[in-house]
């Protein structure tokens, strides 16, 4: 929340302006366009971005791959972000609006339809997913889950507007004889982020969860509840999908992506809590000493990450990619949470045996 000045005659900040779409387009599409080429993954797709960055002065504004998942709905990627949209009968539905992806999605939109974009759906508030959603016309309803406008209004961001139209657990979205399913299942990466299903399609579309083939974003992809990060695994196979959108790389997810990497944070959640039983405190203390708990402390927790960072890569640092970059944060993560929400406390639980009087 921006600080109130208690002055009044102090000089005010002056108002952030909004770019339209075409001064957006105008200004922008080179910048992020190239690197967007620059930062894509080596895979098959990127080389297809590659590619579509040759020839004709269009396609060089466009560093985009764009796929048909069928029926209407289309995948849309520049090697870092995605997201994905559905053409109806009767207007176009977006969902998410990343800020390095939006200058290819009107693109992208134009080359499939003429029709116009009438809804653009929030799968959370997180910025960088939806933070170009003020350059869509003011006629386009935005839906969300009633918290991610609870969540929204904290920040004072004209780059995320407010959603027109919210919705408590579960909303089905019907436009033009297409459908969306979007579906609250409780906090994951963040508290209000969205499992959206396609069902006609057999797609699903879970934000900052999943990341096929590679390992997670650093700690966990910053997830703000980690139970609820891994049972997201869990309940994402519930769904009957076959593609999966997960906001970010360079190629749509499979099934067999959310099993892989569902195996791996139970591996690390193990290895994180043998971690927790096996290194001794006391030990760590020897070592360093007493005089400061906070050294105490930070030491004991390194050396729990070590501990749980190494067994871990000793599996999968050959089975996802980028596993040796994130994994002593994601261990990290992993011991605190274990800790806190856990509650497996190590030295710092309580008694096994209680006597009374």
């Amino acid at each position: 929340m921006p600080s109130q000045n208690p002055d009044e005659t102090a000089t005010r900040e002056e108002p952030r302006f909004r770019l339209n779409r075409r001064e957006w387009l105008a200004g922008s599409a080179g910048v992020l366009g190239l690197w967007s080429l620059d930062t894509a993954t080596a895979h098959p797709l990127s080389a297809a971005m590659q590619e579509s960055d040759t020839g004709t002065e269009s396609s060089q504004q466009q560093p985009y791959v764009l796929e048909d998942l069928g029926d209407g709905l289309y995948f849309l990627t520049n090697g870092t972000y995605q997201n994905m949209f559905l053409v109806t009968n009767e207007g176009v539905v977006v969902v998410d609006a990343p800020p390095s992806l939006v200058t290819s999605l009107f693109a992208a939109i134009e080359e499939v339809t003429n029709q116009p974009i009438t809804h653009l759906v929030y799968s959370h508030y997180h910025a960088d997913h939806i933070g170009g959603a003020s350059l869509f016309d003011d006629e386009v309803e935005i839906i969300a889950h009633e918290m991610t406008e609870q969540l929204l209004s904290q920040f004072d961001d004209p780059n995320r507007p407010a959603p027109t139209k919210t919705f408590a657990g579960s909303y089905n979205l019907e436009v033009g004889g297409g459908e969306l399913e979007l579906d609250y299942r409780g906090p994951n990466h963040t508290p209000d982020n969205l499992f959206i299903y396609a069902p006609d399609q057999a797609v699903l579309m879970l934000v900052d969860v999943i990341f096929p083939g590679w390992i997670p974003f650093k700690a966990l992809a910053v997830s703000q509840n980690i139970q609820g990060f891994i049972q997201a695994h869990e309940t994402a196979l519930r769904y009957d999908f076959e593609t999966l959108v997960a906001g970010h790389l360079a190629e749509p997810g499979t099934r067999a992506d959310v099993r892989t990497q569902l195996e791996f944070v139970t591996d690390l959640k193990a290895n994180a809590e043998a971690a927790i039983e096996s290194v001794n405190f006391q030990s760590v203390a020897q070592e360093v000493g007493t005089d400061n708990p906070w050294v105490l402390f930070d030491a004991y927790l390194d050396a729990l990450t070590e501990h749980a960072a190494a067994a871990t890569l000793e599996t999968w640092a050959g089975r996802l990619r980028g596993a040796e970059v994130f994994m002593a944060s994601h261990a990290e993560t992993m011991v605190e949470a274990l800790r806190i929400d856990y509650g497996i406390l190590g030295p710092f639980g309580p008694p096994e045996e209680v006597g009374g009087a």
